[in-house]
C-alpha cells in the first residue's frame, strides 16, 4: 500500500457539468447529491450539472457545490479497491471542510450547512466592503510583502513558488499590481472572485461563522488535517473551529502545508474533486511529488 495525502480543491474549481458522470454511474454519488439537495432545500445537482454558469459562480453556490462534488468523488473512490492509504488530509481554503469530512471530524450534513453559510457570509461581507484579488507571478514573498506595505493590500494566498495572491480594497490591489510590475513581476492577474477573500475585509464573515460554529460538533479527526492558517496538523476540535473562523480572513499557507506533509514522509497526493488546479500547484512546489486525480 502507498501512503498518501488527500487534497481537496477550493473556490474556482467549479464548472458546469461537474459531478454529472459520477451521479449517473455511481449510486453513492447520486445519494450524496440528493442528500445535499434535501439539506439545502433546492436542487444543487441541477445547478452543478446544467448551470447557468453565472449562478454556479456565485460564492454562496460554488463553495457548497465544490464540497458536495468532492465528497461524491471521494465516496465513489472509497467503494473500490485502492493501492493508496490516506495518512493526512488537506484542502485549499473551503477544501479544508472537505478534508474534515474525509477525516470524519465533521459530518457531511454539517459541512453542507456550514459551507453554504460561509459562502453567504463572504458574499455579504464583500458587498459591504467591496474589494478584489490578484495573483502576482514571478516575485518573491519579501518583494510582495513590501508591495503590500506601500499599497495597503494584504497577502491572501501563498500557493507555490513565484505565485502569491493579494487581496484588499480595489484601489489597494490595483496599486499592488502596479508596484509589483515595477519590482519585476512577470505578470499580475485579476482573479474572477466577488470580493477580497482572505483579508481583513472578511472580518464580519469570520464573526458570523464563529456564531454558526457554536452549534456544530467537531470530533477528533481520524487522520491529521492540515490547517490553512498554520500549515500544521490541528490539535483538536476547539483548535479546528478557531482555525476555520480565522481562515476566512487570514493568509492561506498552501505551499507550507504541502511541505509539511512531505516532511511527514508522504510524497504521493490524491487530488479529489473537480479540476486539476492543485496538481499544477504541487508540480510548482516540488516536481518530484506524485499526484493522482480522483475527478468529480
Amino acid at each position: 500500500m502507498v501512503e498518501a495525502a488527500y487534497m481537496f480543491p477550493g473556490q474556482g474549481a467549479q464548472y458546469v457539468g461537474m459531478g454529472k458522470s459520477l451521479y449517473d454511474s455511481e449510486e453513492i454519488a447520486k445519494k450524496t447529491f440528493e442528500h445535499a439537495n434535501k439539506i439545502l432545500g433546492f436542487d444543487l445537482s441541477k445547478l452543478c450539472f446544467e448551470g447557468p454558469a453565472e449562478e454556479l459562480m456565485q460564492t454562496k453556490n460554488c463553495q457548497v457545490a465544490i464540497l458536495v462534488a468532492s465528497v461524491a468523488a471521494l465516496r465513489a473512490h472509497l467503494t473500490k479497491p485502492s493501492e493508496f492509504t490516506p495518512q493526512v488530509a488537506l484542502g485549499l481554503s473551503l477544501g479544508e471542510y472537505t478534508a474534515l469530512v474525509a477525516a470524519e471530524a465533521l459530518t457531511f450534513s454539517d459541512a453542507v450547512k456550514l459551507v453554504r453559510l460561509r459562502g453567504e457570509y463572504m458574499e455579504e461581507a464583500a458587498k459591504k466592503n467591496p474589494g478584489k484579488m490578484a495573483s502576482i507571478l514571478g516575485l518573491g514573498i519579501e518583494d510582495v510583502q513590501s508591495v503590500c506595505e506601500i499599497s495597503g493590500a494584504e497577502i491572501a494566498n501563498l500557493n507555490c513558488p513565484g505565485q502569491v495572491v493579494v487581496s484588499g480594497l480595489v484601489e489597494s490591489v490595483e496599486k499592488a499590481a502596479e508596484f509589483a510590475k515595477e519590482k519585476g513581476a512577470k505578470r499580475t492577474i485579476a482573479l474572477d472572485v466577488s470580493g477580497a477573500f482572505h483579508s481583513s475585509l472578511m472580518a464580519e464573515a469570520s464573526h458570523s461563522l464563529a456564531k454558526a460554529l457554536k452549534d456544530i460538533m467537531i470530533l477528533q479527526p481520524k487522520i491529521p488535517v492540515i490547517s490553512n492558517v498554520t500549515a500544521y496538523s490541528q490539535d483538536g476540535p476547539d483548535q479546528i473551529k478557531q482555525n476555520l473562523i480565522d481562515q476566512v480572513s487570514s493568509t492561506t499557507r498552501w505551499e507550507e502545508s504541502i511541505r509539511h506533509v512531505v516532511e511527514r514522509g508522504i510524497n504521493t497526493f490524491l487530488e479529489v474533486g473537480p479540476g486539476t488546479v492543485l496538481k499544477g500547484l504541487l508540480r510548482r512546489i516540488n516536481p518530484e511529488l506524485t499526484c493522482n486525480n480522483i475527478p468529480a
